[in-house]
């Protein structure tokens, strides 16, 4: 029982930033064109990946679709980690790393509203 309310808070602070972040990217916020910019990201980009990074905090919330949301949020991580060593930026690497774990480990936990 405490398990699932910890996986609970856990995923309703992964949809928070998700969706605060797919929104910043959505609405091509500068401080977003300017972090992607740094990787020749045009505008349109970023704009996709905000889109898809709404969509995967969307599908987290459901059971069914639960696995894909969280696959979709650190492929997104993953590639914002990737393109970060491309330029050797440990320090952003770092701040990323703790999203992508908590994804990895709110798919091992499951989702709480899944029935056997």
């Amino acid at each position: 029982m405490i398990l699932k309310i910890l996986n609970s808070i856990l995923i309703i602070f992964a949809v928070f930033m998700g969706t605060k972040h797919g929104w910043n990217m959505l609405t091509a916020k500068p401080e977003m064109l300017e972090m992607f910019g740094k990787w020749n990201l045009s505008k349109s980009a970023v704009i996709i990946n905000g889109a898809v990074t709404l969509l995967a905090s969307a599908l987290i919330l459901f059971p069914k679709t639960f696995v894909w949301g969280n696959f979709l949020m650190a492929a997104g991580i993953l590639l914002i980690i990737c393109l970060q060593l491309l330029n050797k930026d440990l320090k952003g690497v770092a701040i990323e790393i703790p999203f992508l774990l908590l994804n990895l480990i709110i798919i091992y936990l499951g989702h709480p509203l899944k029935t056997n």
